[in-house]
C-alpha cells in the first residue's frame, strides 16, 4: 500500500517549510535512509531522511522551490503503477509519516480553554508564536494597528521581538476589524498567549478574553499566496511570520521573500493575486522601469556591523529596554564566564613575513586571502599538534575532538553568531578565504544552515579591522579555548642590534582550566607563532 510522505516539522518554531531541493524524481526507487529532498524551515536547511519500506516515488506534492504547511502531502512513495488518485485528491483513509526527523504526525493546540464550544468561523484568535527554538516570550515592539480598525489578508498586525531578531506579524486569515489586542506595545507575554481577535465588528469576545466558554485551537496556515494553491477551507486561527519590505503592501509571503532576496522595491511591483496582491511570479517576472533604481535591502557583507545607537538628550538619562537576543547572549557568556574557569594567554607576533606572503600569494590571477584566512589556517595547522587544545569538557570526562572545526565570530545587528569552517586543516588559504566569504556573508543575511553553526572545537574572534590591538574574549563552550586577533600596528624593534620599523600583531588565548593547563595553552601559542612569522611553512 501506498505511503504518504507528510511535511515534517524539523523544530518546535516550524509552521511550514520550502523544498529547497528535491534529490529524487518521480520513478526513482526509494530506499530507507535516501535523503528525499532539503527541507527550509525558518531557520535552517535539513535533508529529509526517509525511513520506510522501499518503493517508488510515485507523486511529489510539493514542487522545488515552494513552501507548504507543516502536515502537508509531501510525496507518495508505493509500488510501481500503483493507483494512488484517492491519496492525491483526499479521498482515502490511510496513515500518513513525516520522516524521522518529526515528534508528532499532528497540528499542535496551542490555546485550550474548553471543551464547550468552538470558536465561531468568521472570527481568527491569534495568540504569541514561538519564532525561534530559545524563545519562551514575546514582546510587542509594536502595534501597526489598533482596536476598530479594518484587518485584511497581508496586513502587518504588529512587530514582535525575539531573542533572536524583530518580525513582523503578517496576518492571513478570514480579515474583519481588530476586536482585542492581548498585549500591549513594549510588554512581553510568554508564547501561546492571547495576542489578538480578529472578527465582525461587534461580536462578543468576553468569554474568549475570560477563557472560558469556548475552545481556542491554533492551526498551521499555508505560508505560500492562496494564488497559486487550492485552498479549500479556512483555519479557526491563522497566522503567517514574515519579514517585510513594506508594512502597507498587500503581498504574499514567499513573493516578499523573493523580492527581499533580489532586492526589489514591492513598491513598485503591479500585483496580479486578489485585490492586487503581489504574488511570487510578479516578483520574478519584474523590470525595474528605465531610468528607476531597485530599493535594495542592506548588506554589511563586505563592512562590519554597527551597532544600533541610543538617542541621548544631554543631561538627561535614558534607558533602552534589552532586546531578546541581547538577553540570550548575555544569558550564554554569564554561563560560560561563572561555570569555566577562564585565564589567558598573550603573545606578539612579527607579520613581516606574512605580509609579504600574503601580497605574493595575492598577486595571482583571482586570488585574494586576508590576514584572518592566514590566522585561521596557522591555527588548524597549530591544533593538529597540541590535541588537548581541541578539546572539551564534558563534567566526568574530556572530549578529545577527531576533526578541526573552527568556529570564526561575525558580528551581526546587536548580536553574535558563529559559523563553524569544518576540516578545515584540510583546507588551502584560497578554500578557507571563500568559505569565510560565504559563511560571513550569509550570516549577516541570516541564511546559514543550522549545520553551519554547529561543530565547531575552536572558535577565533577578530577584531583587528577595528583596530583594536588586544582584547580578551568569553570562551564560545563546548570549546575549550578562544583566540582574540587584535590589529597588526607598525612599531619600533630590535633586529640585529638595531632599532627598526616592525609590524606587529598581538594575539590573547582564554583559556578553559579544567581542559587547557598554562603549559599546553603556552606551548601551543609558541608553535602558532612560529606557523604565523614563517607563513611558508603553512604550505608544507
Amino acid at each position: 500500500m501506498a505511503e504518504i510522505i507528510n511535511m515534517p516539522r524539523l523544530s518546535d518554531t516550524m509552521t511550514d517549510g520550502k523544498v529547497s531541493k528535491w534529490n529524487v524524481k518521480v520513478g526513482d526507487t526509494i530506499k530507507e535512509g535516501d535523503i528525499l529532498a532539503e527541507i527550509e524551515t525558518d531557520k535552517a536547511v535539513q535533508d529529509f531522511e526517509y525511513d520506510g519500506e522501499n518503493g517508488v516515488l510515485l507523486y511529489q506534492g510539493i514542487k522545488e522551490g515552494e513552501s507548504a504547511p507543516v502536515d502537508s502531502l509531501l510525496a507518495i512513495i508505493g509500488k510501481e503503477g500503483e493507483d494512488i488518485s484517492s491519496f492525491i485528491n483526499g479521498t482515502s483513509n490511510t496513515t500518513s509519516h513525516s520522516g524521522n526527523n518529526t515528534p508528532e504526525d499532528k497540528k499542535e493546540s496551542v490555546t485550550e480553554t474548553s471543551q464547550t464550544a468552538k470558536i465561531p468561523d468568521n472570527v481568527d484568535v491569534i495568540t504569541v508564536p514561538r519564532l525561534s527554538d530559545t524563545m519562551t516570550e514575546g514582546k510587542v515592539s509594536k502595534w501597526n494597528v489598533k482596536i476598530g480598525d479594518t484587518i485584511n489578508e497581508g496586513d502587518i498586525l504588529a512587530e514582535i521581538e525575539t531573542d533572536k531578531a524583530v518580525q513582523d506579524f503578517e496576518y492571513d486569515g478570514n480579515g474583519g476589524t481588530l476586536l482585542y489586542q492581548g498585549v500591549k506595545e513594549g510588554e512581553s507575554a510568554p508564547i501561546d498567549s492571547l495576542l489578538a481577535i480578529i472578527g465582525p465588528a461587534g461580536t462578543d469576545i468576553s468569554a474568549i478574553v475570560s477563557g472560558t466558554g469556548i475552545n481556542t485551537t491554533s492551526k498551521t496556515v499555508e505560508s505560500a499566496p492562496k494564488e497559486e494553491k487550492n485552498q479549500e477551507e479556512k483555519t479557526e486561527v491563522s497566522s503567517s511570520i514574515v519579514n517585510s519590505l513594506n508594512h502597507r503592501i498587500l503581498a504574499s509571503p514567499l513573493a516578499k521573500k523573493v523580492a527581499k532576496d533580489k532586492g526589489i522595491d514591492l513598491a513598485q511591483v503591479k500585483g496580479s493575486g486578489d485585490n492586487g496582491r503581489i504574488i511570487r511570479k510578479d516578483v520574478e517576472s519584474f523590470t525595474p522601469p528605465s531610468g528607476a533604481s531597485n530599493k535594495t535591502v542592506t548588506s554589511v557583507t563586505s563592512s562590519p556591523s554597527v551597532p544600533i545607537k541610543p538617542q541621548i538628550t544631554p543631561g538627561v538619562d535614558s534607558e533602552t529596554e534589552n532586546s531578546s537576543m541581547r538577553n540570550a547572549i548575555a544569558k550564554s557568556l554569564s554561563n560560560s564566564l561563572f561555570t569555566a574557569p577562564h585565564y589567558n594567554l598573550v603573545f606578539e607576533i612579527n607579520m613581516d613575513k606574512a605580509i609579504e606572503a600574503r601580497k605574493a600569494i595575492n598577486s595571482l590571477p583571482d586570488t585574494k586571502v586576508s590576514f584572518n584566512d592566514i590566522v585561521i589556517k596557522a591555527v588548524a595547522i597549530a591544533l593538529r599538534k597540541h590535541p588537548q587544545i581541541n578539546s572539551s569538557w564534558a563534567n566526568t570526562k574530556i572530549i578529545h575532538h577527531g576533526n578541526i572545526n573552527i568556529g570564526v565570530a561575525v558580528a551581526v545587528e546587536d548580536g553574535l553568531v558563529v559559523p563553524v569552517i569544518k576540516n578545515t586543516d584540510y583546507l588551502s588559504l584560497t578554500q578557507i578565504s571563500a568559505h569565510v566569504k560565504d559563511l560571513a556573508g550569509r550570516a549577516r543575511d541570516k541564511k546559514l544552515k543550522a549545520n553551519e553553526m554547529d561543530g565547531s572545537t575552536f572558535t577565533i574572534s577578530n577584531l583587528g579591522m577595528y583596530g583594536v590591538e588586544s582584547f580578551n574574549s568569553i570562551i564560545n563552550q563546548p570549546n575549550s579555548c578562544i583566540l582574540s586577533v587584535g590589529a597588526i600596528i607598525q612599531k619600533p624593534v630590535v633586529k640585529d642590534g638595531q632599532i627598526v620599523v616592525g609590524n606587529l600583531m598581538q594575539i590573547s588565548l582564554a583559556c578553559d582550566h579544567r581542559v587547557v593547563d598554562g603549559a599546553t595553552g603556552a606551548q601551543f601559542l609558541q608553535t602558532l607563532k612560529v606557523y604565523l612569522e614563517n607563513p611558508v611553512s603553512l604550505l608544507a
